[in-house]
């Protein structure tokens, strides 16, 4: 669905029918939106795979269960048997000697079953494919397919709706984001007994515009009012938008590069009001990867931006001595969480851990860790897809045994998806952990 379609979200019921009743026309929708959305590299991946099994390993669903659906090899195949039907000779005359599929309705079903409700989009079975198939991509590709013909699972899709309804995937409205940023400002005023604290709306020519998961204003203020102390302390000529402050993006995980497009550009747009060539980015994994590295590609340009994380900017005061920190104000042992958009697929790799080593004096690696460190399963547009809750908890299971093994009673996650998912896995499988991002770990620390 582009981002001029009807906002109001289908009853789940109408998707199921959907599914139930597919047209041919649709399906001819579905076939031209596939091959519309594959370029010249995405073909030669969609005929490499030589079916060593590797990625079985590598993937939390297919470690969980037995079901072949699950394995990355399946869901890779479920899409290169249509592109072989299609696009190679052979496909066309001999389908059953090449695994050559129809996109039927049986095909159509069983991809929003294994491509929406198997697969997180993590990339773990890419980096440890023998030939690296890039496997998120090409589930992303046939994402988009299905989201051209209005397939999403309505949950998702009301997720990107809103958030092109109202600027924000809360469907939070300007009036009560300001009040909520006033609100903040004197909550932190008051508990740091400093009149000066400032949380800048709309200020030009800021050093950075500042973005934010909207769970925070919503229902994590603390995040928030960390990360403004973080700031206030460096010293810092920082400001937020009252229009335009969400980072996250779910046409990334929809498929919908319209809809993504259109949400990423509210954020340049409003750093080019403000007159600052930066964009900080949150703690956010999937909000990084969807503006610092997509979103040139949907919008059909690079933008006269510099985006960066706020990881990025809080280890530069660490090294910088714009912020001092006291490790020793916490005895309890932590460990940290790589969400997947953010260090396997996103390039911030020793951030997280600079910050918390100076901030904490118990910090215990999981194993493995780093690109290698396993998706706790809350990518991928699956928080928002309850009819795969149950799923995507089981597959949790893999972090879940992670985390247990690490004796912590923390867990850093730099990203408001990740600490969701995590403090359901605390829940389901009686971690008795808490989850904190990395700026409140800071402002914990800071001295003063």
């Amino acid at each position: 669905m582009s981002a001029g379609s009807d906002p109001r979200p289908a009853p789940v019921g109408a998707f199921e029918a959907a599914l139930a009743n597919l047209t041919d026309d649709t399906l001819a929708k579905v076939r031209r939106a596939f091959h519309a959305a594959l370029h010249r590299g995405d073909a030669v991946h969609l005929e490499a795979c030589v079916h060593c099994g590797l990625c079985a390993e590598s993937c939390h669903y297919a470690r969980v269960d037995d079901e072949k659906q699950s394995l990355p090899a399946y869901k890779l195949d479920l899409i290169a048997s249509v592109y072989r039907r299609d696009r190679s000779w052979l496909g066309r005359v001999a389908p059953h000697w090449v695994g050559a599929r129809d996109l039927d309705a049986d095909t159509v079903r069983e991809w929003v079953d294994a491509l929406f409700g198997r697969c997180t989009m993590c990339g773990r079975c890419m980096v440890n494919c023998t030939i690296g198939i890039d496997v998120p991509t090409l589930v992303r590709a046939a994402r988009s397919a299905l989201a051209a013909a209005g397939l999403v699972p309505p949950e998702l899709q009301a997720t990107v709706d809103r958030a092109l309804t109202s600027g924000n995937n809360m469907g939070i409205s300007r009036d009560e984001w300001v009040e909520t940023v006033r609100w903040l400002e004197d909550e932190l005023r008051a508990e740091l007994d400093d009149p000066s604290v400032r949380m800048p709306l709309d200020e030009p020519n800021a050093t950075f515009l500042y973005t934010v998961n909207p769970r925070e204003p919503k229902f994590f203020p603390l995040s928030l009012m960390a990360a403004a102390q973080i700031f206030h302390q460096a010293g810092e000529r920082w400001t937020l938008s009252s229009d335009n402050f969400d980072l996250t993006n779910y046409g990334f995980f929809s498929g919908d590069d319209g809809a993504a497009a259109t949400i990423a550009a509210r954020l340049v747009a409003s750093a080019r009001e403000l007159r600052t060539g930066t964009i900080v980015l949150g703690e956010c994994g999937h909000g990084f990867a969807a503006s610092r590295w997509h979103g040139p590609s949907w919008m059909g340009a690079a933008p006269d931006v510099t985006y960066r994380s706020v990881l990025e900017i809080v280890c530069e005061y660490i090294r910088d001595g714009r912020i001092v920190l006291d490790p020793t104000r916490s005895s309890k042992r932590f460990t940290l969480h790589d969400p997947c958009n953010l260090v396997r697929l996103g390039g911030i790799v020793e951030e997280p851990r600079t910050i918390l080593s100076a901030a904490v004096t118990d910090f215990v690696e999981m194993t493995p860790n780093r690109e290698q460190n396993f998706c706790c399963g809350g990518g991928g547009g699956q928080l928002s897809m309850t009819r795969f809750a149950k799923r995507r908890l089981a597959a949790g299971r893999v972090k879940a045994d992670q985390i247990r093994s690490t004796g912590a009673a923390v867990v850093a996650s730099p990203c408001h998806n990740c600490v969701d998912q995590l403090t359901e896995l605390s829940k389901e499988y009686q971690l008795g952990v808490s989850v904190k991002t990395l700026c409140e770990i800071v402002a914990d620390a800071m001295v003063r």
